[in-house]
């Protein structure tokens, strides 16, 4: 079961942007986090939600979408997501999480595929438009990572690494999603 879920758990980059998905869904993704391991058990990864157009409109247009796919700016209008998880480290609890941030951010990836949704995690974010555009103070908090969240409108399919060793995904006519993954025998050393 839980393999399926991680097989499931992809990066997607086009949504259904109408489905929406509740505050209270997000909280409960941010409550799953909440109960992951932290380093040195700061629990210094805070949460700012955004699920309502004008916010979203706001973080979307401080992202950079798919650094493997050159000639595409990221989903269009109708395709975006609906809401987004920003990822926050209060600087007086800690700083540089970045362990804590994978595993907070894989874990409210899992808890959305479960509820039906998807998403992509963002770090390619211009981090002080974000923080002005949704009011973050930065000398209390660094912005780490963005998550967007929402109804996924493709298909995303696993696919076995080239021969010449090229990991980077790529789409074909039909915008299906292709994501190159390693043979499990290559990662045991």
């Amino acid at each position: 079961m839980l393999k399926d879920l991680v097989t499931r758990c992809r990066s997607f980059r086009r949504f259904h942007e109408d489905v929406k998905i509740s505050t209270e869904e997000l909280k409960e993704l941010v409550d799953l986090a909440r109960l992951t391991p932290s380093t040195a058990n700061s629990q210094a990864l805070k949460f700012r939600l955004c699920n309502t157009p004008e916010e979203t409109e706001k973080v979307f247009d401080t992202l950079g979408w798919a650094g493997a796919l050159p000639d595409w700016d990221g989903p269009e209008k109708g395709e975006r997501p609906s809401a987004y998880i920003i990822i926050l480290c209060d600087l007086s609890l800690g700083k540089n999480k970045l362990h804590d941030d994978g595993i907070v951010a894989q874990t409210i990836m899992l808890g959305a595929v479960e509820k039906g949704y998807g998403g992509c995690m963002l770090g390619n974010v211009q981090r002080s438009r974000l923080a002005e555009a949704l009011q973050i103070d930065t000398e209390k908090y660094s912005i780490d990572l963005v998550l967007a969240l929402g109804k996924p409108k493709e298909e995303v399919v696993l696919v076995p690494v080239k021969e010449d060793g090229d990991v980077r995904y790529y789409r074909d006519e039909n915008q299906v999603h292709y994501v190159p993954k390693r043979r499990l025998e290559d990662l045991i050393v």
